[in-house]
């Protein structure tokens, strides 16, 4: 011990002695070298300790490293799906290249790789060395049997970014919230509302650097910013967040408005990227009615459904509708496919999007998943009753536009106007209550601007309520369950999760499940799928679900790509023991890795046949 200890103390020496030799050049190529470690993009994936705990338990430690780290990437290639109802791969392959060349796109392509897990998946090897093969183009057509109709258009990154560092003189620089962040790696641009704080003599057209602010652990135990929206950063460790900001620049770009600007408004692009760290190209406004964007797992849940012409199919959770209008594709149009959701306006959405499609044979519903199966004896409750010949089991009423209803349409506030648009509005609404407008009105009004439409403030359009379905009167059913999210990428913080939110929800997913399993028929097919990694809400309802309902047994899944589930069982330090998989059950679910050479989201697809049943 005293040797180690005399060999500590002449390292440090040695250390002292070099630091107080040091040439002002080898000072200088420190100090830049430090910059060149703090301006850079290295995250840190925060969990809540017992959380890591568990997944470590799962994973092993090395792995859920790996899933760690790629949770903060964003996936390197955009995954295109085509509406082949409307065009060809081929044609939309000629449109987008035509696009690019003409906005002058270039890309410094990454390859996407499709060898998972050979062993566990029925891809054939020659497909993937031909798909293997176009990696050198940006713009691909993809070789799985089944989804040629999917278009992969590459990104590149992460990019080594100069931030114009110079000693004693950082650069410009724009704080961010880790929510904008997070859109701006996948492509986004920086909106004002999430800037949190700003350099100071920050001007219109200046080059800044645009670092982020992730939540820090709290003294009660929570997670938060503690960090006022306005904040002057002066580049020196005095700075909030400045240490914690090390290694979490996501670009540079040109700013749109000054610093007062940029404080004072209340919408509007605050700076526009034009050197990122990631680079994605973006396809809003594009080609529209041809092509949706969509992460290839949620295409691949589509097709494990195996829908055909004719049948009539549910989607429980539908929203944003991505895989309704897959489902929908698949069948040619043909047949009917009932898109519910508990939300008002993520129904109007589903029906937007169906409408861009050109997609007739979706209808809509808003409905609590929870509640989605008829009691036989609900009737004497009905307020109007669907009577169609394939839709004569929907109970449902019509619900306008709520709040904004009474003839007054959503309204979008830009600038200056705001204020006086909704001063109108307020008057039209609430004439017989008053004759002015409050500054609490006008406030409330800009906080809607900034953040979106509550739950009370619906967007406006008809939208069916319904009480439910009749059991046995689906064909297949989809439960894409709500779930905790962490297979989403890229995703910066992790530390709102615990265990105990994680195990309410496997307890909402399985409640969701038993109202799913009752509405598909026998001999119909039921898929259950998540975007999530944790084990308790993908391996440990698929144990649930076989060992509550006999007549269920797992299906193989056309095409699999993904991995293997996990098998075995995760004891708690409480004595709460989750049993997931048993041996030979791993292999017919498809279980999606970040970290994998697909470069996914995490995301988890369980098919079952349903069996005879007996009374449920």
């Amino acid at each position: 011990m005293k040797k180690k200890g005399r060999n500590l103390l002449a390292a440090f020496r040695q250390t002292f002695l070099t630091l107080q030799n040091m040439t002002p050049q080898a000072e200088a190529e420190a100090e830049l070298n430090a910059a060149s470690a703090r301006y850079s993009y290295n995250p840190i994936l925060r969990w809540n300790p017992q959380v890591e705990d568990y997944f470590i338990k799962a994973y092993g430690s090395l792995h859920f490293a790996q899933i760690s780290k790629a949770l903060t990437r964003p996936s390197c290639y955009s995954c295109i799906r085509v509406n082949t109802l409307k065009s060809t791969s081929d044609a939309v392959i000629e449109k987008l290249q035509e696009i690019m060349r003409k906005s002058g796109s270039q890309n410094d392509v990454v390859g996407i790789n499709l060898k998972e897990n050979k062993a566990s998946n029925d891809i054939d090897l020659d497909m993937v060395e031909k798909q293997s093969s176009l990696q050198n183009e940006s713009i691909t057509k993809c070789q799985i049997p089944g989804l040629e109709y999917v278009v992969f258009v590459k990104g590149s990154g992460p990019h080594e970014i100069d931030y114009g560092y110079l000693p004693d003189k950082p650069p410009k620089e724009v704080l961010v919230s880790r929510k904008c962040a997070e859109a701006v790696l996948r492509g986004a641009q920086v909106y004002v509302p999430g800037i949190m704080a700003c350099s100071s003599h920050v001007e219109e057209g200046d080059l800044v650097a645009v670092s982020v602010a992730v939540e820090q652990p709290f003294p009660d135990g929570g997670w938060g910013l503690g960090i006022t929206r306005g904040t002057v950063l002066q580049g020196l460790p005095t700075d909030p967040y400045h240490f914690e900001r090390h290694g979490l620049y996501i670009g540079q770009g040109t700013t749109m408005l000054s610093r007062a600007g940029i404080f004072r408004a209340s919408q509007g692009i605050a700076v526009d990227m034009n050197n990122r760290v990631f680079k994605l190209p973006s396809f809003y406004d594009v080609l529209e009615g041809e092509i949706f964007l969509q992460n290839l797992p949620s295409i691949i849940a589509a097709h494990a459904l195996d829908p055909q012409k004719g049948e009539r199919i549910l989607d429980m959770c539908a929203a944003p509708g991505g895989k309704t209008t897959a489902i929908a594709i698949l069948m040619k149009d043909e047949g009917e496919v009932i898109a519910a959701d508990r939300s008002h306006n993520k129904v109007i959405d589903i029906q937007k999007l169906a409408a861009e499609l050109g997609l007739t044979c979706i209808t809509t519903y808003k409905l609590d998943a929870l509640k989605a199966v008829r009691k036989r004896n609900g009737s004497s409750d009905m307020t109007t009753l669907c009577c169609n010949k394939d839709n004569n089991d929907v109970v449902n009423q019509r619900s306008d536009s709520g709040p904004l209803g009474n003839g007054v349409s959503s309204t979008t506030f830009v600038g200056s106007n705001a204020d006086t648009t909704f001063k109108e509005n307020v008057s039209n609404e609430k004439a017989n209550e008053r004759t002015y407008t409050s500054k609490a009105d006008i406030r409330k009004n800009t906080r809607r601007m900034r953040n979106g439409p509550g739950r009370n403030q619906s967007l406006g359009g008809r939208v069916e309520n319904s009480k439910g379905f009749l059991p046995n009167s689906f064909d297949r059913v989809l439960l894409d369950a709500p779930c905790s999210a962490l297979g989403l990428r890229p995703r910066l913080f992790a530390g709102e999760e615990t265990i105990e939110s994680l195990r309410n929800h496997g307890k909402y997913q399985r409640r969701m499940f038993d109202q799913a399993v009752q509405l598909v028929r026998p001999g119909g097919v039921l898929v259950y799928s998540t975007c999530t990694i944790n084990p308790g809400e993908n391996e440990a309802l698929v144990r649930y679900a076989l060992d509550t309902y006999k007549f269920l047994s797992l299906a193989p899944q056309h095409p699999r790509i993904g991995g293997a589930g996990l098998v075995g069982r995760c004891e708690f330090p409480d004595g709460y023991v989750e049993e997931w998989l048993r041996p030979g059950e791993e292999e017919l679910v498809q279980r999606f890795d970040p970290s994998s050479q697909l470069d996914t989201i995490g995301f988890f697809i369980a098919k079952f046949a349903v069996g005879p049943k007996d009374d449920i």
